[in-house]
């Protein structure tokens, strides 16, 4: 069943798993049951490439999968040379803010921009240098210089003035900073000057908190801010495209966090964030850009705290009313991730098992029919319907593995009947409770 998985996917994935995350490398090797959504997506994706720009929500219940199916978003959209980022809405990340909360999240996604060949993240330097490269080239060849010789500081003068002309031809807002800032890790670049490299860096992921600072080290009048960010992602999508890429993807996970933001004014100002962005893609102001929400039901149509209480959301991401479990309607914003069948998660542990086998070069010794009888002690204790989920199930199997890899000769019936349920969802009526009008 295991096809070509590498030994550090391997590790990543039960690694992950048993520490209830979702892993980063390898989601492909376990997924099963979302073959309509894959294929949905991939339809977006072209889309996307063919300029259009598209805000999706993936909406399920706690432990459903959410997290999960923005990797596994990653994974197909990677191959599908884009350039991805992930980040997640904290308490401390979110959209709209004064108090440098969204710089924060914009630093987040810049941290993790991710490509193919840099699919863990921490690619943003990797493009720089590769879209420098295409400068270079260009200049070489407009100038008539060799190749050989353009890198050499006397035509600094000519490739800092492409450089900026170039993004002044991609950017709409904040060009002349952000022209500036490349052009100082060209510098640096060029006359090995790390330094330099890191300031421009530093600059471009949003890290200057005061405009003193940035000039001092880079000469520039601006900062990266709560306000400008969005332009500034803007500005990226432009430049990944004009490098060759097919667009800019960009997940944002545990949308509950601003459900739970505390003040109505401040998670108003979030969610209008939202409709800002969701009303730039689907009316054609940006292209190229494909952003993905992952939330809980709560989070989407509670009416007094969630997406549903800003009406001009609601409007937009109203379910289509003819859609059921069998009929589904994958082109509206709203994907609704249904729950595994009992047929899928017994597949879904059966490649766990492989993989689990693969990892540690072993054979544990647990059947089909030992998966069966798992499962069916697991799906029929007290609170299963109400509170079992996929993460719960999975990580209880592989506690369960990692106990008979070490101690062969533990009773595996009697593990079975010791699982637990537990709900892990939070406690979202709390949330409700502390609210502040």
């Amino acid at each position: 069943m295991l096809n070509n998985i590498k030994p550090k996917e391997a590790t990543a994935i039960i690694n992950s798993l048993l520490g209830g995350v979702v892993p980063k490398l390898g989601v492909q090797h376990i997924t099963v049951g979302r073959s309509p959504e894959i294929e949905a997506f991939v339809t977006s994706l072209d889309e996307v490439k063919n300029g259009h720009s598209m805000v999706k929500f993936w909406i399920g219940d706690f432990g459903s999968g959410k997290s999960f199916m923005l990797h596994l978003l990653n994974t197909v959209a990677l191959k599908q040379k884009f350039v991805v980022a992930n980040a997640d809405f904290t308490p401390d990340n979110r959209l709209y803010a004064n108090d440098g909360k969204a710089v924060a999240l914009y630093s987040a996604i810049m941290d993790n921009i991710a490509i193919q060949t840099k699919p863990e993240g921490g690619a943003l330097a990797t493009l720089l240098e590769k879209w420098i490269e295409q400068v270079l080239t260009r200049t070489a060849e407009a100038q008539g210089i060799a190749l050989t010789d353009i890198r050499d500081e006397k035509y600094l003068p000519k490739v800092q003035a492409a450089i900026m002309s170039t993004i002044q031809e991609l950017t709409d807002v904040g060009g002349f900073d952000f022209g500036t800032v490349v052009m100082k890790y060209y510098e640096g670049y060029i006359t090995d000057n790390d330094l330099l490299r890191r300031h421009a860096l530093k600059w471009l992921k949003g890290e200057y908190r005061t405009k003193t600072e940035a000039r001092q080290d880079l000469g520039v009048r601006e900062v990266i801010t709560d306000v400008n960010y969005y332009d500034m992602l803007k500005n990226f999508g432009r430049l990944f495209v004009s490098m060759g890429y097919s667009g800019f993807m960009i997940n944002l996970d545990e949308a509950i966090n601003l459900y739970k933001i505390s003040t109505a004014p401040m998670r108003e100002k979030n969610y209008e964030k939202i409709l800002t962005i969701y009303n730039d893609c689907f009316q054609g102001k940006v292209s190229h850009l494909f952003i993905n929400f992952a939330g809980t039901r709560e989070v989407l149509e509670n009416e007094r705290r969630g997406l549903f209480s800003y009406q001009a959301l609601k409007s937009r991401l109203a379910i289509n009313k003819f859609e059921t479990s069998e009929i589904r309607d994958f082109a509206q914003p709203v994907v609704r991730l249904m729950p595994l069948t009992h047929d899928e998660v017994f597949v879904l542990l059966q490649k766990l098992k492989e993989i689990f086998d693969f990892n540690y070069q072993t054979t544990i010794d647990v059947s089909d029919a030992d998966i069966h009888a798992f499962m069916e002690e697991l799906f029929n204790k007290p609170g299963a319907n109400e509170f079992l989920t996929p993460r719960e199930v999975i990580r209880d199997f592989l506690n369960i593995l990692s106990l008979l890899r070490q101690n062969p000769g533990l009773n595996k019936q009697q593990l079975f009947s010791e699982v637990q349920i537990r709900d892990e969802r939070p406690n979202e009526s709390a949330v409700d409770a502390i609210e502040v009008l």
